[in-house]
């Protein structure tokens, strides 16, 4: 991409517009930046780029519209461009184009999903770095796909959401997982055929395709657009067949990736191995174990990386245990399928939840976990949806409301739940929707519990 002189235009000042504005600067385009909110743009003054406020249309000139990924394509800036002909793409697709035009290009193992991506690409950086490999995560978890590139690393986990893979056009992966498909994000995207759509992209163009074989949208995705040549692997909790990766017993097994299939396994490890430990985690652990496998990684540093992954914050984290009551924060379950995940893990729960639905139903959230739950503590916006849900599903179920005039709604959340919580119990803070109605972000949340379970020490 020969982009000296070139006037580009990029929407988003937040951490992915200074990460793409600092890539452009150093590829000497003419770059301005366009963001809504006048003290976030002023924030890349030290950029020295072109800073314009609230722009609708791009500036004269424009060849190259690169936007942040949480703009969506109905924004006027976005349409105006397409409208003009002008190429829109995301920080991912730069990347991909940037990288591709060095002499030895970055090999990209590409995880997205609903839920478990970022636990997905820390195992599998884990891996790799176990097997000696110069592997970074990257992507959605902090780290800028387009920083990892511009900073040479050999080998990219990339955590994708469907908002990056909405806007990447020649993005083609080494290998690729759709980890499950959820409601989610339908505000964004407008229906779950879109937001399905959008993930099922990341398979354009993949080496090896990957499978999760428990979940239909995950099968189907992959069907529809793998590559012809595409190699298929699967991966299942149950006993895996030929060119699967599953569970026998409490031993993790490739029948994929060995010298015959039909006759032959390889063991990856065991069910203690997989931390936090769960069923949804050990099928994150076997989406991480087939990208690896499929670079090239032997079973010895799969089952080496396992144990030493650490999950991050806020992911199914345990923050105390008071009068034989286990305290677990897992504010990252941000919609109703982490939280599925996140509560089948204990067998009787306190459930901490609510917040900002984003249009999705928690019906068969409810209904699937109804039998676990000891009592439910409410809070948030979508706090009633969750109240119908639970009386329609699990009528006998004591349910606590916290009220928006409540000084500290975390603290008398996690009171009313220690109330509510005998010995054996787990206060689980799943909470099954997005955090803005009340907080920063899920890592506030999370914090907030964290503090509150601390004053019960006190």
């Amino acid at each position: 991409m020969d982009l000296a002189g070139v006037a580009v235009c990029v929407a988003g000042a937040g951490v992915t517009g200074r990460s793409v504005a600092t890539a452009l600067v150093g590829m000497e385009a003419q770059v301005t930046v366009t963001d809504a909110n006048a003290e976030r743009l002023a924030e890349l003054g030290d950029l020295g780029v072109r800073l314009v406020p609230g722009l609708d249309t791009p500036p004269d000139g424009t060849r190259l519209v690169v936007t942040s990924p949480g703009w969506r394509p109905t924004a006027p800036l976005l349409t105006a461009a397409a409208s003009s002909g002008i190429e829109v793409i995301g920080d991912v697709e730069l990347a991909w184009r940037i990288g591709q035009e060095r002499p030895n290009p970055p090999t990209w193992l590409a995880v997205t999903g609903t839920n478990g991506k970022t636990t997905t690409v820390g195992m599998a950086e884990s891996m790799l770095r176990s097997a000696g490999v110069d592997a970074v995560a990257c992507g959605n978890v902090g780290f800028a796909v387009l920083d990892a590139v511009l900073a040479g690393h050999s080998t990219l986990v990339v955590e994708l959401s469907s908002f990056q893979l909405h806007w990447s056009r020649s993005l083609a992966p080494s290998a690729s997982v759709v980890l499950n498909v959820a409601e989610d994000h339908l505000d964004w995207h407008g229906g779950l055929a879109e937001y399905a759509a959008d993930k099922g992209t990341i398979h354009r163009g993949s080496g090896t395709v990957v499978a999760n074989l428990r979940d239909p949208w995950s099968r189907k995705l992959a069907e529809e657009h793998a590559p012809p040549e595409a190699r298929r692997v699967g991966f299942t909790l149950d006993t895996p067949r030929p060119g699967e990766l599953g569970v026998v017993e409490d031993l993790l097994v490739d029948r994929a990736f060995v010298a015959d299939p039909v006759h032959a396994a390889e063991e990856l490890g065991t069910l203690a191995d997989v931390r936090p430990g769960g069923p949804h985690n050990v099928a994150n652990a076997l989406a991480a174990a087939a990208l690896v496998r499929a670079y090239g990684v032997g079973p010895e540093a799969v089952t080496e990386g396992l144990r030493s992954f650490r999950p991050g914050a806020h992911r199914a984290v345990e923050v105390g245990e008071f009068d034989g009551v286990r305290y677990i924060d897992d504010s990252k379950a941000t919609n109703p399928h982490a939280a599925i995940g996140s509560l089948l893990a204990h067998p009787s729960v306190v459930w901490i939840a609510g917040g900002q639905l984003k249009g999705a139903s928690v019906d068969e959230l409810v209904a699937a976990v109804a039998e676990r739950l000891r009592g439910v503590v409410l809070l948030g916006a979508d706090a009633d949806v969750f109240a119908e849900a639970l009386a329609r599903h699990a009528p006998d179920v004591l349910v606590r409301r916290i009220g928006s005039g409540d000084d500290e709604p975390m603290t008398a959340a996690v009171k009313a739940a220690r109330e509510l919580a005998r010995p054996g119990d787990a206060v689980l803070l799943a909470p099954a929707a997005a955090s803005l109605d009340m907080f920063r972000d899920y890592a506030e949340r999370g914090e907030a519990f964290a503090a509150a379970v601390d004053e019960l020490s006190r």
